[in-house]
């Protein structure tokens, strides 16, 4: 790393990029040097050196080559230090240096020895001296150049690297020195050869290194533990049977030898995510072809090899799973050989400290493929799949798996043939290319002959290649991100100059805006559309400034209007300064809008996302990010009718909600929204096709057939053609470039003789009788007026103008042409989650794709690169990028990104979101500042957290919040829970904890909320730990079974605090669950998230005097210890409940619930009175 560091192409001083040729022209001009400094004073000893080109000087194996000729070392040391990169003359500080020579050479003086080397031995000292001068002129391949030849997949040197992929917790590094620990236990280690994540960077070229480094290796970590469990689950052990005499690697090369060595192992488990492959007849991994290396590279081009799969064993429904197994898929072959088992145990973790009981886990062991045998693993993605008939499976047109009532002769035909899958794959290139040469396995390429087990991991998990590949991309290509990404964003970007110099505000900023074809002078009015509910609205909405609306300035209009909006005087909307000029349109009608009465705060944020620049929206629990968010597409929807909006989300369930709030305003039209990746069937929507490519395609057919449909009347109507003109089956004859002939000769004739005819003194009558469309809108005798014939001679345009859009898929006949065309000149709205972006980058850049406005919910969530990739989805056909605004909307006091392992969140910095990394900078934000999800007194939990977080008037008007909580005392409340039947935390397996204690209290008080008449929908139980989650699953199962008397009831949500965060329910139930140690809730962010969930009610189950004594966690629990950390009931009280909050209960009415026993007799007896 220090060697990379040190010969970073990057200039000394002015930190700007150094390319590669200029890198190149660099060391070419020291071997120049080289070999003028030879010419003149060895021209014997260098003379092949003296004539060669300078490109095989820089090259390491022909510069050794002659400098090992040289049989006098006193010349290679007389040499060096001519060249001053040594020196002879040392003193005994080793800084004294001959004055001799040019001084702008003081650059190349690379080391200073002291006087010892004078007395070194003459094989010490040439290798010394040869290595100075090598290290000197070596040419060493760029980063993108070693990267491109770097395996994307893991192998296992890598997966069980304990300085690469360090172990995901702390039992590593014990004890102060983080020294070794004794026999049989983990290796112990401090020393992480691993790149950070800083605020800064020197150069995308950098950045993109750095990322690239950090997701490979973590990707690698979270393999290893895929792969520990299958194997795990698997059983390997050797096979009794087996010929002794294959024992020896070099006993012979033919396959049938290497299929009785991979028949040494057989597996007495089963795993379902992972097969053995047992085809003994011939070899299950075939290499069907390796394609010559492209021009310039040393790797082949591709590798493609055939995988044998047999589904015999597997159960149905894990058979359903392997058939799904598609194109582009990941899939790992291991080969395991049961006779290298040792067969030990895992190394324990604190057997210093006589606790010999708790042992590494099995994915953190580094010790693993010792202890099961893993000898290989290499990783293919999928290319296709066929059953032993040659059918081709993988096609996603084909649907293999329908109901019964649904199938005919001809789909059953379809279904897969017996049990055998053939998988085409494609191997990685650079790790067969190493294998080849011995660096990958010392197998050769034979190793893939000794595969034996194949694991798929589930799809959520298994898209790293394609980001990895996506990242490496960008990093062959890094100076074309200097045209991609905006000029006024890369050095704040990079965390360099004035970090205000983005914001719409700064004068670099209104510059740009007043040199940029498609963005708004920064002087000129915004389009706020609908963004107010009334005038009265508007004038809250800029508290200081001075409004006029209309030219009026005390205007009383309660008739809802759009508006525009020009601010001078100030460009701040709280200066008194400042002057708000807003001009009222008509609001549509049958249009829902928006329904949000937004606050100052959220206006100010809602313009700072219509300007031009990089805007960052901090929005704390229940602060409306995403109508922020909504009402900012919707106005650059409107604004700006010939750019496009890219809007991007961590999470798919964030993106629907997101993508169906912008449907439900109803002023967008759905043919101009399109949504990317697979989590669109999960999007509830009321159109007749979803909202993916092919979706949006056949809602334009559909579209556009019911168009030309009424084309087709319109043309009856005037007599131009008759039903006999129409189809076989009815259907119109008219096609979109037919119509447009049909609008040009016949309507807007008839259009502008009807306008010429009449004149603003004709009455209704005369205008109804020469109205040429009378037929077709089935008018009759009745009067029309000069505005109503108006308004149907723009509904028939309407037509003709949506036709004109669609003409372009009558010419495009296949789906793959009308999909692309679709995204890249339809839609004007394309949603998809940052992976989807990375995954489908590459794709979108060929096919051309452009936008100019990017939208980021959760993007305090999403990894810095997951950040970037978005803003790289196209390619800049000027010198600068088309991007115009960016808007980033998170919450970096809630939980970061999640990086599994806590070396590379924790030392490397993974875990930092480019949105904290940039409030971090000082890059100014808005802070959204009231919230209205919570009852005031639980918003108080988290919004000391936040700056100036108040609530809004409705915290305090609605119903909602002024009532109490029935059968409860208090809204919130603490509960104490001490070790239950002796027992408080447990871990039956290495960090999966679990307190039975507090998950039977948690689901007895859910019995007791559901038996007084809680809607079970409107309770979420949550925990801070997985094995405490399953624990209440299970507890729920017994509780809540098929033959108790609330068989079937389920909460709203189990889940962990960290799945959980971006969701909300009415009522919480808390378990915290550690009672020895506060765990990873001492993280602040963590404990935000948690108690922000509810609307109405929070009820924790810990232990109080462990939390209550965790310093980073006081503001919240001092809150919570003023009140009893005893549960209190209101007996005799049911749901809904008219007690208002201020009400006093009568003492009869209070009980004090003392244990979970207490609680559970309580639900006992109720479910009791139920029976």
């Amino acid at each position: 790393m220090l060697q990379d560091l040190e010969t970073f192409s990057v200039q000394d001083v002015s930190a700007a990029p150094i390319s590669k040729s200029e890198m190149a022209s660099i060391y070419h001009e020291k071997a120049h040097i080289l070999q003028k400094l030879t010419h003149r004073h060895y021209p014997k000893e260098f003379s092949e050196l003296i004539y060669a080109g300078v490109g095989m000087i820089c090259e390491y194996t022909f510069l050794k080559r002659n400098l090992d000729r040289i049989i006098d070392v006193d010349v290679l040391v007389d040499v060096a230090y001519r060249l001053r990169l040594i020196s002879t003359k040392g003193g005994e500080g080793g800084d004294e240096v001959d004055d001799g020579g040019d001084d702008d050479d003081d650059n190349n003086n690379l080391l200073n020895d002291n006087s010892e080397f004078l007395h070194l031995r003459t094989e010490k000292k040439r290798e010394y001296v040869t290595e100075v001068l090598l290290y000197h002129h070596t040419l060493r391949p760029t980063e993108e150049q070693t990267l491109s030849q770097l395996p994307l997949y893991p192998d296992e040197k890598l997966l069980w690297n304990p300085h690469l992929v360090p172990p995901g917790h702390s039992f590593y590094f014990k004890g102060s020195g983080g020294g070794g620990g004794g026999d049989g236990n983990a290796t112990s280690s401090t020393t992480l050869a691993l790149p950070k994540m800083n605020t800064q960077f020197l150069t995308f070229g950098d950045y993109l290194l750095r990322s690239f480094k950090l997701l490979r290796l973590e990707s690698a970590y979270e393999i290893r533990s895929d792969l520990v469990d299958a194997i795990k689950r698997m059983r390997p052990v050797p096979r009794h049977s087996y010929d002794d005499r294959d024992d020896g690697i070099d006993d012979g090369n033919d396959d049938d030898t290497w299929n009785r060595k991979r028949a040494k192992t057989e597996f007495h488990g089963w795993s379902r995510m992972g097969l053995e492959l047992t085809d003994n007849i011939t070899c299950p991994v075939k290499i069907l072809k390796v394609a010559p290396p492209k021009l310039g590279e040393s790797i082949p081009s591709q590798v493609l090899a055939e995988i044998t799969i047999d589904l015999k064993r597997c159960g149905e429904s894990i058979r359903k799973e392997w058939d799904e197994i598609g194109e582009f898929d990941n899939l790992f072959l291991v080969g395991v050989d049961a006779t290298k088992m040792d067969g030990g145990p895992a190394p324990s973790i604190d057997s210093d400290c006589g606790n010999d009981d708790r042992r590494i886990p099995d994915e953190e062991d580094v010790t693993f493929p010792q202890r099961f045998g893993i000898v290989a693993v290499r990783g293919c993605m999928v290319l296709e799949v066929r059953d032993s008939e040659g059918n081709v499976l993988s096609d996603p047109s084909q649907k293999f798996q329908k109901l019964e009532s649904e199938k005919s002769e001809k789909e059953v035909s379809k279904k897969p043939k017996n049990f055998k899958r053939f998988l085409t794959v494609t191997l990685d290139p650079a790790q067969y290319a190493a294998d080849a040469t011995g660096v990958g396995s010392s197998l050769g390429t034979k190793v893939y002959q000794i595969l034996n087990v194949i694991v798929r991991r589930k799809g959520k998990e298994n898209n790293f290649k394609a980001v990895l590949d996506t990242v490496r991309g960008l990093m062959q290509g890094s100076a074309s991100i200097n045209k991609s990404i905006p000029s006024w964003l890369q050095p704040v970007f990079l965390g360099y100059g004035d970090p205000s110099s983005a914001s719409f505000s700064s004068k670099s900023m209104r510059s740009f805006a007043m040199n940029t074809t498609g963005v708004t002078p920064p002087d000129a009015a915004l389009d706020y559309g609908d963004t107010f509910l009334d005038e009265k609205h508007l004038q809250e909405s800029f508290p200081s400034a001075k409004i006029t609306v209309d030219g009026l300035e005390d205007g009383t209009n309660e008739k809802r209007c759009k508006y525009q909006i020009k601010m001078t005087g100030s460009s701040s909307e709280d200066s008194s300064e400042a002057t708000v000029s807003a001009v009222s349109y008509p609001f549509p009608p049958g249009v829902n809008g928006n329904p949000v009465r937004f606050t100052p705060v959220q206006v100010k944020a809602i313009r700072s996302g219509l300007s031009p620049g990089l805007t960052l929206i901090v929005g704390p629990p229940g602060t409306g990010k995403t109508d922020v968010a909504v009402q900012i597409i919707a106005n650059l929807y409107h604004s700006f009718p010939t750019q496009r909006t890219v809007l991007v989300t961590h999470s798919n369930a964030a993106l629907n909600d997101l993508f169906s709030k912008v449907m439900a305003r109803g002023d967008i039209d759905e043919r101009y929204m399109l949504r990317l990746g697979s989590g669109e069937n999960d999007l509830q929507t009321d159109s007749d096709f979803d909202f993916t490519k092919l979706g949006r395609v056949n809602h334009i057919l559909s579209r556009r057939a019911k168009l030309l449909e009424q084309v087709q009347l319109i043309s009856e109507s005037l007599g131009i053609s008759g039903a006999a003109e129409r189809g076989p089956d009815g259907s119109p004859s008219y096609t979109c470039e037919t119509a447009e002939y049909f609008y040009l000769h016949h309507v807007q004739k008839r259009i502008q003789i009807f306008k010429s005819n009449v004149k603003d003194d004709k009455d209704e009558a005369t205008v109804s009788e020469i109205f040429p469309f009378k037929k077709y809108f089935g008018l009759g005798d009745e009067s029309l007026s000069i505005s109503e014939a108006t308004k149907k001679f723009d509904v028939i345009g309407e037509y003709f103008t949506e036709l004109a859009e669609y003409r372009p898929l009558e010419l495009l006949r296949s789906q793959r042409q009308r999909t692309d065309y679709l995204l890249t000149k339809q839609a004007r709205i394309v949603a998809m989650t940052c992976t989807h972006a990375a995954i489908a980058r590459s794709h979108l850049v060929d096919l051309g794709f452009q936008y100019d406005n990017i939208v980021m919910e959760e993007a305090g969530q999403m990894l810095d690169i997951e950040t970037f990739v978005p803003l790289l989805l196209q390619r800049s056909e000027s010198a600068e990028s088309r991007l115009k605004r960016i808007s980033l909307i998170g919450d970096h006091h809630q939980l970061p990104p999640v990086v599994k392992n806590i070396s590379f969140s924790k030392y490397s910095n993974l875990d930092q979101s480019l949105f904290t990394r940039l409030i971090r900078l000082g890059v100014p934000s808005i802070d959204l500042n009231k919230q209205g999800r919570a009852r005031s007194e639980i918003a108080k939990l988290y919004s000391w957290r936040y700056k100036d977080l108040g609530n809004l008037d409705h915290v305090r008007t609605l119903t909602d919040f002024s009532k109490a909580n029935p059968g409860f005392l208090h809204t919130h409340q603490i509960i104490n829970v001490e070790d239950y039947e002796g027992r408080g935390e447990s871990t039956p397996t290495a960090y999966f904890y679990q307190n039975v204690g507090e998950a039977e209290y948690a689901v007895a008080l859910f019995q007791y909320m559901v038996l007084i008449g809680y809607p079970p929908e409107k309770i979420s139980i949550l925990t801070t730990y997985n094995g405490q989650k399953e624990l209440l699953n299970d507890i729920i199962s017994q509780r809540c079974g098929e033959d108790t008397p609330l068989g079937g009831v389920r909460p709203g949500s189990v889940s962990t605090v960290d799945h959980y965060q971006g969701q909300q329910n009415d009522f919480i139930i808390l378990s915290l669950v550690r009672t020895k140690s506060v765990g990873h809730l001492r993280d602040i962010r963590r404990l935000i998230v948690a108690v922000s969930r509810a609307r109405l009610g929070l009820y924790v189950f810990c232990r109080q005097n462990l939390f209550s004594g965790c310093h980073e966690l006081h503001q919240v629990m001092d809150q919570f210890a003023t009140r009893s950390n005893k549960l209190e009931l209101v007996t005799s009280e049911q749901y809904p409940s008219e007690r208002k909050l201020e009400s006093d209960v009568p003492k009869e009415n209070k009980y004090v619930v003392n244990s979970v026993s207490d609680l559970g007799g309580i639900v006992h007896a109720m479910q009791q009175q139920m029976s």
